[in-house]
């Protein structure tokens, strides 16, 4: 039985706190480091849709793509193993065309003319033998670690309030930017960050109390003010009215002037935002970055897994809160621990959750791209506004947001 004091609760020999402030940033599809993420997962994109034409079977394909990205320079450096007809010329098009739709058109960062260096080469023939099935031997990870994946019951969508609105600020103010019809957000640039902290109550988010958000403009003359006066509409357009009040303090582009942004005015990494890219915090990351990779590496696959799991185990009402965690070993099929945490919310116990996981969905590298359809062409859209939280696509992307084995988790563990 927990018992409450101060608005906490023993759970178990620990203490949570009930009553608390949580914040989370995101940044847009225009920041550095996920124009480079948007590239390197327009590349597996490519891989994906190209490989079936070249007669290649998309279970052997590989694409491991880093990018940097800096004034008018674009580095895309990795390996692949894919059709030959992917030319590096057709991959700088690609890069171009993903710089275009983010609306990259400025003097230091511009799509038609900044340089594309591609510096692919193919696979490490070490790594391959470790990850490719062969005569008896299952398809193996392609990489060791670990990998986390978390739901809750802060939004319909089973993620962290300040995460998912974070997100959300960034994506609408990303819609009007482009819409070019002479609206006051056609003046925002691509480049912005958001923040936003949610005051919690008994555990659930009621308020919240701070919010941040700077965005590069176009127009050099627009203060502070003026982008607020832009901006504002749309965030509380965004978040639930009831949370926001007179209390709520804003801090819109308080450094002043955002006029150079992009990678004209920070260089950009791919795999350099993996919190923005989770859960904002709120729960443990494995350390492992996403875009660029193909799912044979469980950096993603593992991750993507996880939340497909943690989201069903909330979705079936056998916890509030739910976190897993897997590891792997390089060339190892089977995953090595399966470990389930519900914080003190759960209704079944938790080693319990752990093997009906493995009943309801095989874990190996294989086992997850077969029962998530990964093998596809789904990454670009994943690179911006994170990878969870989002709804499933009719085309098979986002299909670690489904809560389609929540009833099978409650028939095995009723």
């Amino acid at each position: 039985m927990a018992l409450v004091f101060d608005e906490q609760i023993c759970l178990g020999g620990l203490v949570a706190r009930l009553s608390y402030h949580f914040t989370s940033e995101s940044v847009s599809e225009g920041h550095p480091d996920k124009v480079c993420d948007r590239i390197s997962d327009e590349i597996v994109d490519l891989f994906y849709r190209e490989g079936p034409n070249a007669g290649i079977d998309p279970w052997a394909i590989r694409a491991a793509c880093e990018t940097m990205a800096t004034t008018n320079l674009v580095m895309i450096a990795g390996e692949t193993r894919g059709p030959e007809t992917v030319t590096k010329d057709w991959i700088a098009h690609v890069a171009r065309m993903a710089i275009r739709d983010i609306g990259y058109e400025q003097d230091g960062f511009h799509w038609e003319y900044a340089d594309i260096e591609v510096l692919l080469h193919p696979q490490s023939a070490d790594i391959a033998q470790g990850v490719d099935a062969s005569g008896n031997k299952d398809e193996g990870a392609g990489d060791q670690g670990i990998m986390f994946g978390y739901a809750c019951r802060d939004t319909p969508e089973l993620m962290p309030a300040p995460i998912y609105y974070s997100h959300k600020i960034l994506e609408v103010l990303a819609k009007a930017r482009k819409t070019k019809d002479g609206s006051p957000a056609n003046k925002l640039g691509p480049d912005a960050k958001s923040q936003v902290t949610v005051r919690y109550e008994n555990g659930k988010p009621v308020a919240v109390t701070q919010i941040v958000l700077s965005t590069q403009h176009l127009d050099p003359s627009l203060t502070s003010s003026d982008v607020r006066t832009i901006v504002e509409p749309y965030i509380r357009g965004t978040l639930p009215a009831e949370w926001l009040s007179d209390q709520t303090v804003w801090h819109v582009n308080p450094t002043g002037k955002f006029v150079i942004g992009g990678p004209d005015g920070d260089c950009g990494l791919t795999g350099r935002k993996i919190i923005v890219d989770t859960y904002g915090g709120a729960a443990p990351h494995g350390g492992g970055a996403f875009s660029g990779k193909d799912p044979t590496k469980v950096d993603r696959s593992a991750a993507y897994a996880a939340r497909y799991l943690a989201k069903n185990v909330v979705a079936a009402g056998l916890a509030d809160r739910c976190s897993i965690q897997l590891s792997y070993a390089i060339g190892v099929a089977e995953p090595l621990s399966i470990y389930v945490d519900t914080y003190g919310t759960g209704n079944v116990d938790e080693a319990k959750i752990e093997t009906a996981l493995r009943d309801v969905m095989r874990l190996t590298p294989r086992g997850i791209r077969e029962h998530l359809d990964l093998n596809r062409p789904i990454y670009a859209r994943t690179s911006a506004y994170g990878h969870f939280g989002r709804a499933p696509d009719a085309d098979g992307g986002f299909s670690w947001e489904k809560t389609d084995i929540a009833e099978k988790l409650k028939s095995h563990l009723g």
